[in-house]
Protein backbone atom coordinates (compact mmCIF):
# COMPACT_ATOMS: atom_id res chain seq x y z
CA UNK A 1 0.00 0.00 0.00
CA UNK A 2 1.46 3.54 -0.72
CA UNK A 3 0.36 6.78 1.19
CA UNK A 4 -1.92 9.16 0.70
CA UNK A 5 0.81 11.94 -0.13
CA UNK A 6 2.14 9.33 -2.30
CA UNK A 7 -1.19 8.70 -3.93
CA UNK A 8 -2.26 12.49 -4.86
CA UNK A 9 1.70 12.71 -6.40
CA UNK A 10 0.70 9.51 -8.27
CA UNK A 11 -3.06 11.63 -9.54
CA UNK A 12 -1.46 14.56 -10.14
CA UNK A 13 0.62 12.79 -12.80
CA UNK A 14 -2.56 11.80 -14.76
CA UNK A 15 -4.06 14.80 -15.40
CA UNK A 16 -3.03 18.52 -16.74
CA UNK A 17 -4.82 21.60 -17.02
CA UNK A 18 -7.26 21.69 -19.62
CA UNK A 19 -7.84 23.99 -22.57
CA UNK A 20 -9.17 27.80 -22.14
CA UNK A 21 -12.43 29.11 -23.16
CA UNK A 22 -14.55 32.81 -23.52
CA UNK A 23 -17.33 32.91 -21.30
CA UNK A 24 -19.55 35.62 -20.61
CA UNK A 25 -19.21 37.25 -17.46
CA UNK A 26 -22.93 35.87 -16.51
CA UNK A 27 -21.11 32.55 -16.27
CA UNK A 28 -17.96 33.14 -14.66
CA UNK A 29 -19.25 32.42 -10.94
CA UNK A 30 -16.80 28.92 -9.76
CA UNK A 31 -14.86 29.13 -13.11
CA UNK A 32 -10.77 29.47 -13.00
CA UNK A 33 -9.64 32.40 -14.46
CA UNK A 34 -6.74 31.04 -17.10
CA UNK A 35 -5.91 34.49 -18.25
CA UNK A 36 -5.72 38.39 -16.61
CA UNK A 37 -8.49 40.47 -16.90
CA UNK A 38 -7.85 44.11 -17.53
CA UNK A 39 -9.91 46.75 -16.14
CA UNK A 40 -11.22 49.33 -19.03
CA UNK A 41 -12.32 52.03 -17.00
CA UNK A 42 -11.39 54.17 -14.23
CA UNK A 43 -13.60 53.62 -11.13
CA UNK A 44 -14.65 55.78 -9.60
CA UNK A 45 -14.48 57.57 -13.64
CA UNK A 46 -14.79 60.76 -11.74
CA UNK A 47 -14.23 62.37 -8.36
CA UNK A 48 -17.60 61.83 -6.59
CA UNK A 49 -19.25 62.47 -3.80
CA UNK A 50 -19.16 59.61 -0.96
CA UNK A 51 -21.70 61.86 1.16
CA UNK A 52 -25.00 63.80 0.93
CA UNK A 53 -24.58 66.78 1.09
CA UNK A 54 -23.52 70.51 -0.69
CA UNK A 55 -20.19 70.69 -2.83
CA UNK A 56 -17.98 73.71 -2.30
CA UNK A 57 -14.47 75.40 -2.12
CA UNK A 58 -12.64 73.38 0.87
CA UNK A 59 -10.56 76.84 1.44
CA UNK A 60 -14.15 78.47 2.26
CA UNK A 61 -15.77 75.97 4.29
CA UNK A 62 -15.24 77.56 7.54
CA UNK A 63 -17.83 77.96 10.89
CA UNK A 64 -20.72 79.66 9.79
CA UNK A 65 -20.31 80.58 6.14
CA UNK A 66 -22.85 81.32 3.56
CA UNK A 67 -23.07 79.98 0.10
CA UNK A 68 -25.33 80.30 -2.54
CA UNK A 69 -26.68 77.19 -3.92
CA UNK A 70 -26.04 77.61 -7.67
CA UNK A 71 -27.07 73.53 -8.98
CA UNK A 72 -27.77 70.11 -7.85
CA UNK A 73 -25.66 67.51 -8.92
CA UNK A 74 -26.83 63.60 -8.95
CA UNK A 75 -25.94 59.77 -9.61
CA UNK A 76 -26.17 60.07 -13.44
CA UNK A 77 -27.11 63.62 -13.74
CA UNK A 78 -23.97 65.86 -13.02
CA UNK A 79 -23.87 69.31 -12.47
CA UNK A 80 -22.11 71.26 -15.70
CA UNK A 81 -21.34 74.12 -14.50
CA UNK A 82 -18.18 75.35 -12.27
CA UNK A 83 -18.34 76.04 -8.29
CA UNK A 84 -16.77 79.79 -7.70
CA UNK A 85 -16.55 81.93 -4.51
CA UNK A 86 -19.15 81.66 -2.12
CA UNK A 87 -21.29 79.29 -4.20
CA UNK A 88 -22.13 75.28 -3.92
CA UNK A 89 -23.82 72.54 -5.67
CA UNK A 90 -26.67 70.11 -3.93
CA UNK A 91 -25.00 67.01 -4.19
CA UNK A 92 -25.76 63.41 -3.89
CA UNK A 93 -23.69 59.82 -2.91
CA UNK A 94 -22.12 58.78 -6.15
CA UNK A 95 -22.50 61.83 -8.14
CA UNK A 96 -19.59 63.70 -9.96
CA UNK A 97 -18.20 66.61 -7.92
CA UNK A 98 -18.41 69.14 -9.70
CA UNK A 99 -15.40 71.10 -11.26
CA UNK A 100 -14.30 74.13 -8.92
CA UNK A 101 -15.08 72.23 -5.69
CA UNK A 102 -12.95 70.08 -3.72
CA UNK A 103 -15.26 69.22 -0.92
CA UNK A 104 -18.39 67.94 0.33
CA UNK A 105 -19.92 69.32 3.56
CA UNK A 106 -22.68 66.61 4.59
CA UNK A 107 -26.08 67.87 4.91
CA UNK A 108 -26.50 67.55 8.56
CA UNK A 109 -23.41 69.90 8.82
CA UNK A 110 -25.28 72.76 6.88
CA UNK A 111 -28.62 75.33 7.39
CA UNK A 112 -30.37 76.00 4.08
CA UNK A 113 -32.56 78.93 3.52
CA UNK A 114 -33.84 78.62 0.23
CA UNK A 115 -31.13 79.09 -2.24
CA UNK A 116 -28.58 79.85 0.35
CA UNK A 117 -27.07 77.52 2.74
CA UNK A 118 -25.20 78.64 6.05
CA UNK A 119 -22.38 76.26 7.73
CA UNK A 120 -22.68 74.99 11.06
CA UNK A 121 -19.77 75.63 13.91
CA UNK A 122 -19.11 71.78 13.89
CA UNK A 123 -17.68 70.64 10.59
CA UNK A 124 -16.34 67.19 9.32
CA UNK A 125 -12.18 67.24 8.19
CA UNK A 126 -12.96 65.08 5.75
CA UNK A 127 -13.65 66.16 2.08
CA UNK A 128 -15.64 63.36 1.60
CA UNK A 129 -15.05 62.64 -1.97
CA UNK A 130 -13.56 59.64 -3.70
CA UNK A 131 -10.72 60.35 -6.23
CA UNK A 132 -11.36 59.46 -9.87
CA UNK A 133 -9.16 55.60 -9.85
CA UNK A 134 -9.39 55.82 -6.40
CA UNK A 135 -10.79 51.45 -6.42
CA UNK A 136 -8.82 50.81 -9.99
CA UNK A 137 -7.72 52.15 -12.94
CA UNK A 138 -7.76 51.80 -16.55
CA UNK A 139 -4.86 48.76 -17.24
CA UNK A 140 -5.42 47.04 -13.51
CA UNK A 141 -5.42 43.60 -13.55
CA UNK A 142 -7.13 40.17 -12.00
CA UNK A 143 -4.42 37.91 -12.44
CA UNK A 144 -4.82 34.31 -13.41
CA UNK A 145 -5.05 31.55 -12.38
CA UNK A 146 -8.14 32.55 -10.10
CA UNK A 147 -11.28 30.83 -9.08
CA UNK A 148 -13.74 33.29 -9.53
CA UNK A 149 -15.82 34.30 -6.72
CA UNK A 150 -19.07 36.43 -6.73
CA UNK A 151 -16.82 39.37 -5.51
CA UNK A 152 -14.62 38.93 -8.00
CA UNK A 153 -17.49 39.08 -10.90
CA UNK A 154 -18.89 42.26 -9.42
CA UNK A 155 -15.53 43.34 -9.65
CA UNK A 156 -14.96 42.46 -13.27
CA UNK A 157 -17.79 43.96 -14.14
CA UNK A 158 -17.12 47.06 -12.61
CA UNK A 159 -13.89 46.77 -14.97
CA UNK A 160 -16.67 46.93 -17.76
CA UNK A 161 -15.44 43.45 -18.91
CA UNK A 162 -18.04 41.47 -20.06
CA UNK A 163 -16.43 38.00 -20.57
CA UNK A 164 -13.37 36.14 -19.89
CA UNK A 165 -10.87 33.53 -20.45
CA UNK A 166 -11.64 30.61 -18.21
CA UNK A 167 -10.72 27.10 -18.17
CA UNK A 168 -12.79 24.45 -19.34
CA UNK A 169 -14.44 22.92 -17.15
CA UNK A 170 -13.49 19.33 -16.78
CA UNK A 171 -15.60 16.41 -17.64
CA UNK A 172 -16.53 13.85 -15.24
CA UNK A 173 -18.22 10.49 -15.92
CA UNK A 174 -18.90 9.03 -12.54
CA UNK A 175 -19.77 4.94 -13.03
CA UNK A 176 -21.59 3.19 -10.08
CA UNK A 177 -21.44 -0.40 -10.06
CA UNK A 178 -23.02 -3.00 -8.21
CA UNK A 179 -26.05 -5.65 -8.64
CA UNK A 180 -26.76 -4.87 -5.51
CA UNK A 181 -27.67 -0.58 -6.27
CA UNK A 182 -30.91 0.77 -7.17
CA UNK A 183 -31.26 4.42 -8.41
CA UNK A 184 -33.68 6.71 -5.64
CA UNK A 185 -37.05 6.36 -5.79
CA UNK A 186 -37.22 3.00 -7.12
CA UNK A 187 -38.08 0.03 -4.77
CA UNK A 188 -34.82 -1.92 -3.87
CA UNK A 189 -35.11 -6.01 -3.91
CA UNK A 190 -34.73 -7.42 -0.29
CA UNK A 191 -30.95 -7.59 -1.21
CA UNK A 192 -30.38 -3.68 -2.89
CA UNK A 193 -29.60 -0.70 -1.18
CA UNK A 194 -29.98 2.87 -3.03
CA UNK A 195 -27.03 4.09 -5.18
CA UNK A 196 -26.46 7.39 -2.86
CA UNK A 197 -22.51 7.73 -3.64
CA UNK A 198 -23.20 8.66 -7.39
CA UNK A 199 -24.94 11.81 -6.09
CA UNK A 200 -22.93 12.76 -3.25
CA UNK A 201 -20.25 13.15 -5.86
CA UNK A 202 -22.08 14.51 -8.66
CA UNK A 203 -23.00 17.36 -6.03
CA UNK A 204 -19.23 18.04 -4.80
CA UNK A 205 -18.11 18.34 -8.53
CA UNK A 206 -21.17 20.51 -9.34
CA UNK A 207 -19.69 22.57 -6.03
CA UNK A 208 -15.83 22.60 -7.74
CA UNK A 209 -16.91 23.27 -11.27
CA UNK A 210 -16.53 20.60 -13.01
CA UNK A 211 -18.82 18.88 -15.25
CA UNK A 212 -20.48 15.85 -13.80
CA UNK A 213 -22.29 13.33 -16.13
CA UNK A 214 -23.86 10.09 -14.46
CA UNK A 215 -24.10 6.94 -16.44
CA UNK A 216 -26.60 4.33 -15.47
CA UNK A 217 -25.66 1.79 -12.91
CA UNK A 218 -22.87 -1.14 -13.83
CA UNK A 219 -24.26 -4.35 -13.13
CA UNK A 220 -21.39 -6.94 -11.91
CA UNK A 221 -20.55 -8.36 -15.18
CA UNK A 222 -17.84 -7.68 -17.94
CA UNK A 223 -20.53 -6.85 -20.42
CA UNK A 224 -22.12 -4.27 -18.25
CA UNK A 225 -18.72 -2.62 -17.05
CA UNK A 226 -17.78 -2.70 -20.60
CA UNK A 227 -21.10 -0.64 -21.66
CA UNK A 228 -20.17 1.67 -18.87
CA UNK A 229 -16.73 2.50 -20.25
CA UNK A 230 -17.69 3.08 -23.59
CA UNK A 231 -20.30 5.48 -22.66
CA UNK A 232 -18.01 6.80 -20.29
CA UNK A 233 -16.11 8.00 -23.88
CA UNK A 234 -15.30 11.77 -24.12
CA UNK A 235 -14.52 12.52 -20.51
CA UNK A 236 -11.39 14.12 -19.04
CA UNK A 237 -11.99 11.92 -15.61
CA UNK A 238 -13.53 8.48 -15.46
CA UNK A 239 -14.63 8.03 -11.84
CA UNK A 240 -16.21 4.39 -11.10
CA UNK A 241 -18.00 4.03 -7.82
CA UNK A 242 -16.91 0.44 -5.72
CA UNK A 243 -16.08 -2.76 -7.48
CA UNK A 244 -12.21 -2.27 -6.87
CA UNK A 245 -11.46 -4.25 -4.04
CA UNK A 246 -10.05 -8.41 -4.64
CA UNK A 247 -13.43 -10.08 -4.70
CA UNK A 248 -15.00 -12.43 -6.96
CA UNK A 249 -17.71 -9.65 -7.96
CA UNK A 250 -15.33 -7.05 -7.79
CA UNK A 251 -14.70 -6.74 -11.74
CA UNK A 252 -13.69 -3.21 -12.80
CA UNK A 253 -10.16 -3.26 -12.37
CA UNK A 254 -9.75 -6.61 -14.68
CA UNK A 255 -12.61 -5.04 -17.25
CA UNK A 256 -10.40 -1.88 -17.39
CA UNK A 257 -7.46 -3.20 -17.75
CA UNK A 258 -8.75 -5.09 -20.59
CA UNK A 259 -10.41 -2.23 -22.20
CA UNK A 260 -6.58 -0.65 -21.62
CA UNK A 261 -6.17 0.96 -18.28
CA UNK A 262 -2.76 1.64 -17.55
CA UNK A 263 -2.99 1.15 -13.43
CA UNK A 264 -1.32 3.76 -11.56
CA UNK A 265 -1.97 2.02 -8.08
CA UNK A 266 -3.86 -0.40 -5.74
CA UNK A 267 -5.03 0.47 -2.53
CA UNK A 268 -3.68 3.39 -0.21
CA UNK A 269 -2.65 3.55 3.49
CA UNK A 270 -5.87 5.21 4.62
CA UNK A 271 -8.89 4.62 6.35
CA UNK A 272 -11.51 5.10 5.18
CA UNK A 273 -10.66 4.16 1.59
CA UNK A 274 -8.13 1.63 1.00
CA UNK A 275 -9.49 0.58 -2.12
CA UNK A 276 -8.64 2.97 -4.01
CA UNK A 277 -7.26 2.26 -7.95
CA UNK A 278 -5.99 4.86 -10.37
CA UNK A 279 -5.02 4.80 -13.88
CA UNK A 280 -4.88 5.81 -17.70
CA UNK A 281 -7.23 4.70 -20.07
CA UNK A 282 -7.05 6.35 -23.11
CA UNK A 283 -7.66 10.22 -23.08
CA UNK A 284 -8.87 9.89 -19.80
CA UNK A 285 -7.36 9.37 -16.33
CA UNK A 286 -9.48 7.20 -14.21
CA UNK A 287 -9.96 7.00 -10.22
CA UNK A 288 -11.55 3.58 -8.71
CA UNK A 289 -13.67 4.68 -5.58
CA UNK A 290 -14.70 2.78 -2.79
CA UNK A 291 -17.70 1.03 -2.50
CA UNK A 292 -18.75 2.20 0.86
CA UNK A 293 -20.50 5.70 0.69
CA UNK A 294 -18.64 7.48 3.56
CA UNK A 295 -15.22 5.98 2.16
CA UNK A 296 -16.47 7.24 -1.45
CA UNK A 297 -16.89 10.78 -0.15
CA UNK A 298 -13.77 11.25 1.79
CA UNK A 299 -11.84 9.62 -1.04
CA UNK A 300 -13.71 12.49 -3.21
CA UNK A 301 -12.89 15.15 -0.83
CA UNK A 302 -9.15 14.04 -0.30
CA UNK A 303 -8.32 12.81 -4.20
CA UNK A 304 -10.93 13.60 -6.34
CA UNK A 305 -11.55 17.18 -5.56
CA UNK A 306 -7.77 18.17 -6.05
CA UNK A 307 -7.24 16.22 -9.44
CA UNK A 308 -10.13 18.68 -10.31
CA UNK A 309 -8.41 21.60 -9.07
CA UNK A 310 -4.99 20.95 -10.86
CA UNK A 311 -7.14 20.25 -14.28
CA UNK A 312 -8.61 23.60 -13.74
CA UNK A 313 -4.92 25.37 -13.44
CA UNK A 314 -4.85 25.68 -9.78
CA UNK A 315 -1.96 23.50 -9.30
CA UNK A 316 -1.15 20.22 -7.87
CA UNK A 317 -2.31 20.56 -3.79
CA UNK A 318 -3.81 18.44 -1.64
CA UNK A 319 -6.70 19.67 0.23
CA UNK A 320 -6.22 22.67 2.70
CA UNK A 321 -5.75 21.66 5.81
CA UNK A 322 -6.51 23.77 9.02
CA UNK A 323 -5.86 23.40 12.60
CA UNK A 324 -7.80 23.11 15.49
CA UNK A 325 -7.64 22.19 19.44
CA UNK A 326 -8.71 18.24 20.50
CA UNK A 327 -12.11 19.12 22.07
CA UNK A 328 -11.96 15.31 24.56
CA UNK A 329 -9.01 13.28 24.31
CA UNK A 330 -8.18 10.05 22.07
CA UNK A 331 -6.57 6.62 22.29
CA UNK A 332 -3.80 5.47 20.05
CA UNK A 333 -4.67 5.40 16.31
CA UNK A 334 -4.27 2.55 14.35
CA UNK A 335 -1.99 1.75 11.21
CA UNK A 336 -3.26 3.74 8.56
CA UNK A 337 -3.63 7.21 7.92
CA UNK A 338 -7.34 8.22 9.66
CA UNK A 339 -9.76 10.89 8.19
CA UNK A 340 -12.54 11.08 11.40
CA UNK A 341 -15.46 12.64 10.55
CA UNK A 342 -15.41 15.01 13.45
CA UNK A 343 -17.12 18.90 13.97
CA UNK A 344 -15.11 21.88 14.18
CA UNK A 345 -16.41 24.22 16.80
CA UNK A 346 -14.96 28.00 18.34
CA UNK A 347 -11.77 26.94 17.35
CA UNK A 348 -12.33 23.00 18.90
CA UNK A 349 -12.47 19.77 16.94
CA UNK A 350 -14.77 16.63 18.25
CA UNK A 351 -14.60 13.59 16.55
CA UNK A 352 -17.91 11.38 15.88
CA UNK A 353 -18.48 8.89 18.35
CA UNK A 354 -19.03 6.58 15.04
CA UNK A 355 -16.40 6.13 12.47
CA UNK A 356 -18.23 3.43 10.36
CA UNK A 357 -17.57 3.95 7.05
CA UNK A 358 -21.29 2.79 5.99
CA UNK A 359 -23.09 5.42 8.24
CA UNK A 360 -23.73 8.67 6.01
CA UNK A 361 -25.69 10.11 8.65
CA UNK A 362 -22.18 11.13 10.66
CA UNK A 363 -21.00 12.27 7.42
CA UNK A 364 -23.51 14.50 6.77
CA UNK A 365 -23.64 15.66 10.57
CA UNK A 366 -19.78 16.34 10.41
CA UNK A 367 -18.27 19.92 9.04
CA UNK A 368 -15.09 18.33 8.84
CA UNK A 369 -12.61 15.61 8.30
CA UNK A 370 -10.15 15.09 11.33
CA UNK A 371 -6.57 13.84 10.47
CA UNK A 372 -4.83 11.44 12.29
CA UNK A 373 -1.29 9.97 11.32
CA UNK A 374 -0.75 6.32 10.97
CA UNK A 375 0.31 4.70 13.85
CA UNK A 376 -0.89 8.03 15.81
CA UNK A 377 -0.03 7.87 19.35
CA UNK A 378 -2.61 9.00 22.19
CA UNK A 379 -3.77 12.75 22.02
CA UNK A 380 -4.55 14.56 24.77
CA UNK A 381 -7.73 16.95 25.01
CA UNK A 382 -6.31 20.20 24.12
CA UNK A 383 -3.82 18.71 21.24
CA UNK A 384 -3.72 20.32 18.37
CA UNK A 385 -4.44 18.23 15.71
CA UNK A 386 -5.30 19.11 11.27
CA UNK A 387 -8.35 18.69 9.59
CA UNK A 388 -10.21 18.92 6.37
CA UNK A 389 -13.12 21.42 5.86
CA UNK A 390 -16.04 19.39 4.56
Amino acid sequence: MITVDEALDHLFSLVSPLEPETVPLREAHGRVLAQYAEARRDQPPFDASSMDGYALKASEAKPGASFDVIGESAAGHGFAGSVGAAQAVRIFTGAPVPEGADKVVIQEDVTRDGARITLGDRLEEKPNIRPRGDDFRIGDRIEAPRLLSPEDVALLASMNVAEVTVTRKPKVALIATGDELVMPGEDPGPDQIIASNSFGLCALLDILGAEPRMLPIAGDTREALETAFDLAKGADLVITIGGASVGDHDLVGAVAGDLGMERSFYKVRMRPGKPLMAGRMGDAAMLGLPGNPVSAMVCGHIFMAPMIRAMQGLGAHPAPRLSARLAAAMGPGGPREHYMRAQVEDGTILPERSQDSGMLSVLARANALLIRPADDGPRAQGDWVDYVQI
